[in-house]
């Protein structure tokens, strides 16, 4: 298993370099602005782990080069992966600013007029413009006095926004993608694209055969004690729901049993094949023991394996959960039909916010209009301008039934803010019943929920073009109610087994969000993630940090926080700038 600790946020003092009176008097103001940075990162963001987001300080002010070439040396042994340049003061541009290509940096230049810091954040900003080295600037909106030691609230913002981001890159940087099959009924998602992995993401990506589960499940390897423990676990737990197959297409018991303890199997082995289990060391399985050091994974299934074995809906849906028989735990990032890229969305959600990602189908828009009339139901509220119907199969994450709370709201969590009775509900929500036959005659089971409404929520996706390489789109909205007997009506008219989310996307009138069925209808692939929380902003962040263009949000404009530089390309039509700097600079490890 990979050894590599969690990335860390650097912070840089700097300075001016003028000795005799200049530097000795802002030596203090600039180490605790540097200091005030870090406290505000590593009190207010925690890594998916759980542990706090950490910052290691420079120890000393940098006011030319060779201090800046020490620094670097620091952070390079510190495992430094994220870097915020600070200063209240005048500095030497060239001198004095990270010069690591690949590392996402920002520079906090103070606004207060008795030093000129933010003359020095226009002048470095300038300078990573000209040596190609796109750097966030942060600066705030009101002159504060020098003696002011505070964050502003929009300056805190952008530097959580930053950080946030950077970790979320920085995370993903020298990890895998695992694949284990190959491409789903062609669907092109599941064409694992290793350059975006590689140039794009900074990961690689392993591939396994499907295969390799029929060897450990035939040759135990796996810890027997543990499946042992699951499997009581899902008798005492998994509340077994209706069989919707024909009475001549129902299994019987004791293969309905078998199919259970299969898709047992199949979750403890795919979690092995991605982190590794040192007991499998012990048992004499000492290359199984590693895993392939995977932060995504994505299971084929259909149709080679589920025509002849029992399906991954299980695996999928309880490795992507906050918790299992083992108690709570950090979600697992697992795609159905290996779509890729889904995963990839799942990954990004996943790190900006350490909750459990929704995986769906963007099945249908309900109008208003059809609504009413296959149901007689008008819709009301957020969902009044129609529906747009998220249901799938398997990944779908028990937490995204919205049985957990935040100030008496729906909400999905972070797995150490679940509480014992959060757990207990979003299982009572869930109900698992026998796949329909003839999508999978190898059997298996297939988990059912409606998400609570009144949940804040994003919808994403990455999307692959010829030509353009990869392109971001998201939706900010909201889950919805139904009444009973309305949300059967419509979730009879496809698979009732399947998860399902009522979204109502938020609509601006214009462009693709003139309404809910323009969100549809430029909708770029059949697949999105949904993740809880309005978190449009953090996405378009990372997403320019990676140089991926996004060609489809409804995030108020004032929230974007991109490089600088991007302003270069074009300030009045931002979504064409933001494609004309990533073409510029290109895949961030490319």
């Amino acid at each position: 298993m990979s050894t590599r600790t969690n990335p860390r946020i650097g912070i840089r003092p700097t300075i001016d370099g003028r000795l005799g009176g200049v530097r000795e008097s802002l030596e203090e103001q600039t180490l605790s602005q540097a200091r005030a940075v870090a406290d505000l990162i590593s009190s207010s963001l925690r890594l998916p782990d759980g542990s706090a987001a950490e910052c290691i300080v420079h120890d000393t002010c940098i006011g030319g080069v060779a201090e800046a070439a020490a620094a670097e040396e620091h952070f390079l042994r510190q495992g430094v992966d994220v870097s915020i340049t600070v200063t209240p003061c005048w500095c030497y541009g060239s001198e004095t600013m990270d010069m690591n290509p690949t590392r996402p940096k920002a520079v906090w230049g103070f606004n207060g007029a008795e030093r000129p810091g933010a003359v020095y954040l226009a002048a470095v900003l300038a300078g990573h413009a000209q040596k190609g080295l796109p750097a966030f600037g942060i600066y705030g909106r009101d002159v504060q006095d020098a003696t002011d030691s505070t964050i502003p609230a929009d300056v805190s913002g952008k530097i959580l926004r930053f950080a946030r981001a950077g970790l979320a890159a920085a995370q993903m940087r020298g990890k895998s993608y695992l694949s284990i099959g190959g491409t789903s009924m062609g669907i092109a998602g599941s064409v694992v694209d290793s350059a975006f992995f590689e140039k794009g993401l900074g990961m690689r990506v392993e591939a396994v055969d499907m295969t390799e589960i029929v060897r450990r499940q035939r040759d135990g390897i796996f810890d027997g004690g543990e499946c042992e423990k699951a499997i009581r676990w899902v008798r005492e737990h998994c509340r077994e729901g209706f069989d919707a197959n024909p009475e001549a297409k129902r299994r019987t018991r004791n293969q309905l049993d078998s199919e259970w303890e299969a898709s047992v199997q199949m979750a403890i082995i795919a979690r092995d094949l991605m982190i590794g289990n040192p007991l499998l060391a012990a048992a004499g399985y000492g290359e199984e023991a590693h895993g392939h050091n995977a932060i995504a994974a994505g299971f084929q299934g259909q149709r080679q394996w589920t025509d002849a074995y029992p399906n991954g809906d299980f695996m999928e849906a309880m490795l992507n959960t906050s918790f299992d028989w083992n108690g709570r735990r950090r979600p697992f990032i697992m795609a159905t039909e290996n779509d890729a890229l889904n995963a990839v969305t799942m990954l990004f959600g996943h790190l900006l916010t350490n909750t459990a990602q929704v995986f769906a189908d963007l099945r249908t828009y309900w109008s208003p209009e059809a609504v009413e009339r296959t149901t007689g139901h008008r819709l009301q509220g957020d969902g009044a301008g129609g529906l747009l119907h998220l249901i799938n199969s398997g990944p779908a994450a028990l937490d995204g039934a919205g049985m957990q709370e935040v100030d008496g709201s729906p909400a999905i969590k972070p797995w150490w803010e679940v509480t014992d009775e959060e757990v207990e509900a979003c299982l009572s929500a869930t109900t698992w019943h026998p796949s329909i036959t003839e999508y999978f005659p190898g059997g298996g089971w297939s988990t059912r929920y409606c998400t609570r409404g009144g949940m804040p929520s994003t919808i994403a996706r990455i999307n692959l073009v010829d030509g353009l390489g990869p392109v971001l789109q998201l939706a900010e909205g909201v889950t919805v109610d139904l009444p009973e007997d309305t949300h059967d009506s419509l979730d009879q008219r496809t698979n009732p087994t399947w998860p399902t989310t009522w979204f109502a996307p938020r609509v601006t009138g214009s462009g693709a969000f003139r309404d809910a069925y323009s969100v549809m209808n430029n909708w770029g692939a059949n697949h999105c993630v949904l993740c809880y929380g309005h978190i449009g902003a953090d996405l378009i962040t990372l997403a320019s940090m990676l140089r991926i263009p996004v060609y489809m949000h409804n995030v108020d404009p004032k929230l974007v926080f991109r490089p600088s530089v991007w302003a270069a390309h074009g300030t009045s039509d931002l979504e064409g700038a933001d494609f004309r700097a990533c073409a510029n600079y290109g895949p961030l490890y490319g």
